[in-house]
């Protein structure tokens, strides 16, 4: 992940906040808007892409674009670096690869642990029986 090239595919657009502010909030854009074309980026490899394609399948449009947002501040400066902050936290948790599961077996004491209560609550269970049978 080379990130000053994906910095530079970054495109951004400021809209108008919701939310408290009074007469500011109507005339100010301080909320920003972050836009990253997943499959045009080149400071993605391959596999990096399909990674990000899958995880993120539910945060992406149609075209393939994710779109994060912030509104945190009264700033449209701090809300940009927010939201390339969280840009980029997003994408590191996305792109690790996973860890392998190694497969276990068993314990032979833990087999036997096992064994031995199953055995003392069948006999619990058995001596619920009537006797007379």
């Amino acid at each position: 992940m080379d990130e000053a090239q994906i910095t530079r595919e970054l495109s951004f657009k400021a809209v108008r906040s919701s939310g408290a502010g009074g007469q500011h909030v109507n005339k100010t854009s301080s909320k920003v808007e972050l836009y990253f074309d997943v499959e045009a980026s080149e400071g993605l490899s391959e596999e990096e892409k399909s990674r990000i394609l899958k995880k993120l399948a539910s945060r992406l449009t149609k075209d393939h674009f994710l779109i994060l947002q912030s509104e945190e501040s009264r700033s449209q400066h701090k809300n940009k670096a927010l939201v390339i902050a969280k840009f980029f936290e997003l994408l590191g948790e996305n792109i690790k690869k996973p860890k392998p599961r190694k497969k276990t077996k068993p314990s032979k004491a833990a087999k036997l642990k096992r064994l031995k209560a199953k055995k003392i609550n069948a006999e619990k269970k058995a001596r619920r029986n009537d006797p007379l049978k």
